[in-house]
């Protein structure tokens, strides 16, 4: 069932009805928020997905849906589905009682993944994806793609991302959580108010990983807007993680953390061989200096691919490069790997 969404209007809800977890828990009347761009061919063979990041809503990552792009709406129907926890598909936010607070059912991308694909088949008849294209945790989707449903992808382009939460990566995590769980507003589980210093504690720590040394060193990060590197921390930061819901936020990282092609019932924590079953053609695109999806766990990933390429972007941005929003020199690598892989 599709129904419009009347706040925003630039976006459509799928209701998927009342979906089985991977925990076993129930979601009741789950839904995922999307936009399409462009029109879906004849033989519907132009499909490409785009799932979205952390945090980020389809707003954040449209910018690399144009015309003479890889992701070029003239030549293919593209989806973004919003990633459950974001605020806009089924999140800890727009979830009604009882499943709130702790009762909240976490989302894994398996599940993620399988309603995608629910959502591909019964509103448009969707059967095969051209391409899953995603950055980070969109990477990461993109990546259970292709290892839960070999035969209905052509192609992944995994961009900063891996097919496991490595040890590091989850360590990481763990710092930018509990920056927001010590906030006094978290108590039992649960935020009985805005917690405004854990969410600034939040951006703080997060801005040390998500750029790279060398970006502070070199004050890259100065524009008009940012006189200081405390203005930057601030009103770039601090603002980012300000939009979102904080027990949104708590989702998403419970499933970043969690994310693990292999982790199901198929490849039974096998990582091996969940690889080795991906049949799509696959292009790891990790960030040169990413200090945490990084170049090495891609490196180990390809020794049990069977058709993929390692391309890495060679930037100085981090994890950022590989969300190239004002990165030209980012960008244009990206879409002409990504134009690579289509053409192949």
């Amino acid at each position: 069932m599709e129904t419009q969404a009347a706040a925003a209007g630039d976006f459509r809800l799928y209701r998927a009805g009342d979906i089985a977890l991977q925990s076993g828990r129930t979601f009741k009347d789950m839904f995922i928020a999307y936009k399409t761009y462009g029109s879906l061919n004849a033989d519907k063979s132009n499909v490409i997905l785009y799932p979205t990041s952390f945090s980020a809503q389809h707003y954040d990552i449209e910018f690399m849906v144009r015309e003479g792009g890889a992701l070029d709406p003239s030549k293919y129907f593209i989806i973004i589905p919003n990633l459950f926890g974001n605020g806009l598909s089924s999140s800890p936010s727009n979830t009604s009682w009882p499943n709130v607070g702790t009762r909240y059912p976490n989302v894994s991308y398996f599940d993620a993944v399988h309603v995608q694909k629910k959502m591909l088949l019964e509103l448009w008849g969707v059967e095969r994806v051209q391409l899953v294209y995603g950055w980070s945790m969109g990477g990461m989707q993109a990546y259970h793609w292709g290892a839960l449903f070999p035969d209905a992808v052509e192609r992944i382009a995994v961009v900063c991302g891996t097919a496991k939460c490595s040890p590091h990566n989850r360590v990481f995590i763990e710092g930018v959580k509990h920056s927001l769980m010590a906030d006094a507003a978290y108590q039992d589980g649960v935020f009985t108010h805005y917690p405004a210093r854990g969410v600034r504690a939040m951006g703080r720590v997060y801005a040390g990983w998500a750029l790279s040394q060398t970006v502070y060193r070199d004050e890259m990060w100065r524009s008009p807007a940012y006189g200081s590197l405390e203005d930057y921390l601030v009103l770039y930061w601090e603002t980012t993680f300000a939009r979102r819901d904080p027990s949104d936020l708590l989702a998403q990282m419970w499933t970043w953390q969690k994310g693990d092609i292999s982790d199901n019932t198929t490849y039974g924590g096998n990582l091996s061989q969940a690889l080795s079953s991906i049949r799509a053609k696959t292009l790891l695109m990790p960030g040169a200096q990413d200090l945490y999806f990084r170049v090495e766990d891609n490196r180990r990933e390809m020794e049990h691919l069977k058709n993929a390429a390692l391309k890495p972007i060679p930037s100085v941005w981090g994890h950022r490069a590989g969300n190239p929003a004002g990165l030209t020199e980012e960008r244009d690598f990206i879409e002409e790997n990504v134009k690579e892989l289509l053409l192949a």
